[in-house]
C-alpha cells in the first residue's frame, strides 16, 4: 500500500461513512499514524439518496471527496481498496492492493441491503444504498416511461407504470412521496401521450403501520401524507418473490411491475476474518461492547451500522442510522486518544436526538424526545437537519438552490439518463409493437 513507518502507532479504519469519517475527524492530527480504507473516494450522504433516485438532485451535491476532507490532516493516508479479509493474529488487513499491519484496527463498514436469502428478489429488484444504485434507479424510472410510450399493450404499459417499494421505513416513505410528486407535477408534462394516471405507486409493509420505528403519531401523519399524495400502501403484506415481472405475496394479492425497489431491511457489510462469536450472522453485525470493542479483541474495534452494542435500552443493538454512528466515531477518537495517555476509556452512551422522515412538499414527521410534531413546520425542521448535516459549504449551497428552485418552479431538473440501465428480464415488445 505504499504507507511509510511512523512513530506513533497505525489506526487503519475501514469504511468512510458517518461512523469512519466522524473518527478521522476526531483523531486529526493526534499521535497516530491514520489509514483511512474505503472502495469509493468520496463520502456519501445516504438520506438524500433518494432525491438524486427521483431527479431533484444531482449525486455530486451529496457526495465530497474524502481526500478533501483529510487533506489538512498529518500522518493521515487514504486508500481506494476494498478489504477482503482480517487477519487478527498477524494484526493485519488483506486488500485487493495489499497487506497493512495496524495497532488498532476500526471496521465501519456500514450496512447493505437485507434480501432475507431470496435470491431471486436480490437478482431482479432494485436496492438504494449507494450512489450507483440511486443513479441505475433514475435510469430506469426514466427508461420505463420511454418504453412505456412505444408498448401498444396497454399491460405492458400499466407494468411499466407501476411501481412498488417494498418495507415502510424512510427510505419507503421518502421515496414513494418524491415519486408521487412527479406523477402529480411533472411526468404528465413530460409525457402528454401518456395517461400518467395509470401511473400507480404501491407501498408495500410487513408491519401494521409504516415508519413503525416512530411513533404512532407520526406514522399514523404520515400515512395520511401519503394516501393524500396517491400512494398505495398495504399492510402486513409479505413479498415473497419477484421474478422480473409478478411480485407475489404471502396473501391473494399480486403485482405486476416492471420496478420492484427493495427498502425492507438492512444486514451489516462484514469482513471476513473475525471469530464466529463476534458475528451475529442473521443481520451480519459485529458485537461489540460498551467502548464498541469487538467481542474477543482487544485492539479491533467496530462502529456504525456494523456494530452491535446490545443494551437494556437497545437490546438488538442501536438503530442502524447516522446518529448512533456519528456518535459512536466521536467517543471511538476520544477514547483511542485516551488509551494512547494510559488512561481508561469511556462507555458509549446513546443520546437519541431524534428521528425524522419528510414525505413531500410541506410535508415531514417530525420525532424529538419530548415532541412531536408533523407538517410544513416539520418539512423546514428536516430541511435545516439534513442541509446543515452535509459536507462542504459548496454541498450545503448547491442543495439549498436546488430545493429552492425545485419549490418554487414545483420541478426536477435531474430527470437525466445518464447512465442507461436496462432490466434485461422485462423488455417483451418488437419493433411491429411500435
Amino acid at each position: 500500500m505504499n504507507i511509510p513507518a511512523s512513530k506513533n502507532p497505525r489506526v487503519v479504519i475501514i469504511g468512510g461513512g458517518f461512523a469512519g469519517i466522524q473518527l478521522a475527524k476526531k483523531l486529526k492530527n493526534q499521535k497516530f499514524q491514520v489509514v483511512l480504507l474505503d472502495k469509493h473516494n468520496y463520502h456519501t450522504f445516504q438520506p438524500l439518496l433518494y432525491q438524486v433516485a427521483t431527479g431533484g438532485l444531482e449525486a455530486g451535491s451529496i457526495a465530497y471527496p474524502i481526500r478533501k476532507v483529510i487533506q489538512e490532516y498529518k500522518d493521515f493516508y487514504f486508500r481506494l481498496t476494498s478489504v477482503k479479509e482480517i487477519d487478527a493474529v498477524n494484526r493485519k488487513i488483506i486488500s485487493e492492493i495489499g497487506d497493512l499491519h495496524y495497532d488498532y484496527l476500526v471496521i465501519a463498514t456500514g450496512s447493505k441491503t437485507n434480501y432475507f436469502g431470496n435470491k431471486e428478489i436480490e437478482r431482479n429488484s432494485m436496492s438504494m444504498k449507494t450512489i450507483p444504485q440511486s443513479l441505475n434507479i433514475r435510469s430506469l424510472i426514466l427508461e420505463n416511461f420511454e418504453q412505456a410510450v412505444l408498448v401498444k399493450d396497454e399491460a405492458e404499459r400499466n407494468a411499466l407504470m407501476n411501481f412498488v417499494l417494498v418495507g415502510a421505513g424512510p427510505t419507503g416513505v421518502e421515496l414513494a412521496g418524491a415519486l408521487a410528486e412527479m406523477k402529480k407535477a411533472i411526468l404528465q408534462k413530460d409525457y402528454p401521450d401518456l395517461n400518467i394516471e395509470k401511473m400507480q405507486i404501491n407501498l408495500v409493509q410487513g408491519d401494521d403501520r409504516v415508519l413503525n420505528a416512530m411513533t404512532v403519531k407520526s406514522s399514523a401523519a404520515a400515512e395520511k401524507f401519503l394516501v393524500k399524495l396517491g400512494v398505495r400502501i398495504w399492510k402486513n403484506v409479505r413479498v415473497t418473490n419477484y421474478d422480473g415481472r409478478t411480485i407475489t405475496t404471502d396473501s391473494d394479492l399480486t403485482f405486476e411491475s416492471a420496478t420492484v425497489i427493495w427498502t425492507a431491511g438492512v444486514q451489516g457489510a462484514k469482513v471476513p476474518g473475525l471469530n464466529a462469536d463476534a458475528l451475529i450472522e442473521r443481520i451480519e453485525r459485529i458485537r461489540v461492547n460498551q467502548y464498541n470493542q469487538v467481542k474477543g479483541y482487544e485492539n479491533i474495534f467496530a462502529i456504525g451500522d456494523i456494530a452491535s452494542m446490545e443494551t437494556q435500552k437497545y437490546p438488538q443493538g442501536h438503530p442502524m442510522m447516522a446518529q448512533p454512528a456519528i456518535q459512536q466515531g466521536n467517543l471511538l477518537g476520544e477514547n483511542l486518544i485516551r488509551l494512547s495517555q494510559k488512561k481508561a476509556m469511556k462507555p458509549f452512551e446513546y443520546n437519541d436526538k431524534g428521528s425524522m422522515a419528510t414525505i413531500g412538499r410541506n410535508k415531514a414527521v417530525v420525532d424529538l424526545p419530548h415532541y412531536h410534531f408533523s407538517g410544513v413546520f416539520a418539512w423546514f425542521v428536516w430541511m435545516f437537519i439534513h442541509l446543515i448535516s452535509l459536507i462542504g459549504f459548496k454541498n450545503k449551497a448547491v442543495v439549498f438552490l436546488n430545493w429552492v428552485y425545485n419549490y418554487i418552479a414545483f420541478d426536477r431538473e435531474g430527470r437525466l439518463i445518464i447512465r442507461p440501465y436496462k432490466k434485461k428480464s422485462f423488455v417483451t415488445f418488437t419493433s411491429d409493437e411500435i
